[in-house]
């Protein structure tokens, strides 16, 4: 799967890009990164991309002509239509969910903004999604674009060591997940749970599987509402979620 990144900094993007995971698996040849500067579409040798917004407000703008014109090369050099990507706190709220279907596309296209946005025209010509990663405001695109990748690339065959281990993940059943422990045994007095070290399978699931239920339902019970409309949680699960205070409304389990 291939990642293409247009922003203002790539020095930001590479950085990260290429270290740990992300960085060993396009080694690999699983993934492709390339980034692009927007300033190298500017038209003037100064690099200058930004103006003041029509209307009069704070802060500047990117003018279109650079975004379209990087965009173009861009989709140039993937040789085929791909989904180009914009974040801001306008758009959809970026899920597990998201990324399980991002992760099917063979191309795609990241645009960073910066300042106070881009001018809406260049939107309207290269944006085919726009995601949020939160009701917050960040000083540009580059660190939501990259939350993104990660949490994508990471489902791409042959990406992560293990590939089973995202089946387990947070959000992936709209349950969080089970608390994990590793050596030593005991540390300042606090001991691993027994039933961990007894090499019973059927009973380490079943308590994962109960603590999973429990810390959802204790710091998101509202994962417990979509899982249960869903039809992901089992008459054992809702047995469960009974005895510790518990129960979907009707509409919910119909």
């Amino acid at each position: 799967m291939n990642f293409h990144v247009m922003t203002l900094f790539p020095e930001m993007m590479e950085t990260v890009l290429s270290t740990s995971i992300l960085g060993r698996a396009e080694k690999r040849g699983c993934l492709g990164f390339t980034v692009t500067n927007i300033r190298d579409f500017a038209g003037n040798r100064h690099g200058k991309v930004d103006d003041y917004p029509y209307g009069g407000g704070a802060g500047i703008l990117i003018q279109p002509a650079p975004v379209v014109d990087c965009f173009r090369a861009v989709s140039e050099k993937v040789g085929h239509p791909c989904r180009c990507i914009y974040t801001s706190p306008q758009g959809k709220t970026f899920t597990q969910e998201d990324a399980w279907e991002l992760s099917r596309e063979e191309d795609l296209i990241f645009l960073c903004g910066h300042y106070e946005g881009i001018d809406e025209r260049a939107l309207d010509i290269c944006v085919t999604d726009t995601y949020s990663v939160g009701d917050y405001v960040l000083t540009g695109g580059e660190l939501p674009v990259l939350t993104m990748i990660d949490a994508i690339a990471r489902l791409v065959p042959e990406v992560l060591h293990n590939e089973d281990s995202n089946l387990f993940d947070s959000f992936t059943d709209h349950l969080l997940e089970y608390p994990q422990y590793t050596r030593p045994e005991v540390y300042e007095g606090r001991a691993v749970p027994e039933v961990l070290l007894s090499g019973h399978h059927a009973k380490i699931e079943e308590w994962r599987r109960k603590q999973s239920l429990e810390r959802t339902f204790a710091k998101r019970p509202d994962l417990l509402k979509e899982a249960a409309k869903a039809g992901e949680l089992t008459r054992r699960d809702l047995l469960y979620l009974s005895e510790i205070g518990w129960w979907p409304d009707e509409e919910e389990t119909s």
